[in-house]
């Protein structure tokens, strides 16, 4: 009998680059195929690379029937949502609604930490991720 999974480093998790998004690298923590969740999704996310080079984020985008949160952990970024623009620092939260058109820019020379939060969990695929 196997146990459930219920903890989870980030060490132990296969990275990879999501669509749609320059020199970024996502590990998803939390979700159906590593805990077995159901309801959401939990990613780290970190965007590198030189500051103010092309690609440096998430393009706009959207999610449809995907709600997001970004907490940022370290760096500086710069999200637009909704006609709303902010510059995020640590310890700074942002909400993309389903379906809103939204980009994420790191702005920060050092790289950007973000937990990211989607519900119902992402799992991404091109289907899931539109560009605007």
């Amino acid at each position: 009998m196997t146990s459930k999974r219920y903890f989870i480093k980030e060490s132990d998790v296969t990275p990879y680059s999501p669509a749609n998004h320059g020199d970024t690298v996502n590990r998803r923590l939390i979700g159906p195929e590593t805990v077995g969740a159901q309801q959401l999704e939990v990613l780290l996310g970190v965007v590198g690379g030189a500051l103010n080079a092309e690609g440096g984020g998430a393009l706009p985008h959207r999610h449809p029937g995907i709600e997001q949160v970004c907490y940022m952990l370290s760096g500086r970024a710069r999200a637009e949502v909704g006609g709303q623009v902010c510059e995020l620092n640590p310890g700074d939260t942002c909400f993309f609604p389903a379906d809103a058109v939204h980009s994420f820019t790191r702005i920060s020379e050092e790289p950007v930490r973000v937990l990211v939060i989607y519900s119902p969990p992402y799992v991404e695929s091109k289907e899931k991720g539109v560009a605007a």
